[in-house]
């Protein structure tokens, strides 16, 4: 069982999804959003009203109010930190490797899917890894925005994609001080 709740964002509705003890979310997703909710049955997700909104000091708060509170201050132009948020995002142990990786690319930085793939056979201690294969588990990230995916391009700077729309991506990163048009990578 999973529980689920709309956010209107500058972006248009996002749903966030907790897991049944609402201690962790395991998806957060844009409108329209490829790869919408993959991995979840429909059936199994409930919508959940807000008990308590924002109400920081009250440690009682469910997962879905503090992801709330989150949200609120990251469009607000401030940088909550990930760590704030319990996340459990669901995939193989490869996605999470990924996932780990983009969690510690910094508020108005950029990597590319090169870089991490070379960070990831690192970790995994292989002599190399596939970008198209970061690319791929960048991509079913189940929780945007929140797990950074958006802070990933191609190489060269290149917009490469986005499961959300790359006027999302580009909104997220203008929203975050990167200019895409300068930017170079490794």
């Amino acid at each position: 069982m999973y529980y689920s709740r709309e956010y209107k964002s500058p972006l248009g509705i996002i749903t966030l999804v907790c897991d049944d003890n609402k201690r962790h979310i395991v998806g957060l997703w844009l409108e329209g959003q490829k790869y919408y909710m993959d991995g979840l049955d429909a059936s199994q997700v409930i919508p959940s009203k807000s008990e308590k909104r924002c109400e920081v000091s009250d440690h009682k708060m469910d997962i879905l109010d503090k992801a709330n509170h989150w949200l609120d201050r990251y469009f607000a132009g401030q940088n909550p930190p990930i760590g704030e948020l319990s996340l459990k995002p669901e995939g193989t142990a490869f996605r999470q490797e990924v996932w780990s990786i983009l969690m510690n690319i910094p508020y108005g930085q950029v990597t590319s899917y090169a870089s991490i793939a070379r960070q990831v056979a690192k970790n995994l201690g292989r002599e190399s890894m596939s970008a198209q294969a970061v690319g791929g588990a960048v991509g079913h990230n189940p929780i945007s925005i929140i797990i950074p995916c958006h802070r990933v391009l191609g190489r060269h700077g290149d917009l490469t994609g986005y499961a959300g729309g790359l006027d999302k991506k580009i909104w997220l990163l203008d929203h975050e001080g990167v200019s895409v048009r300068n930017t170079s990578l490794d």
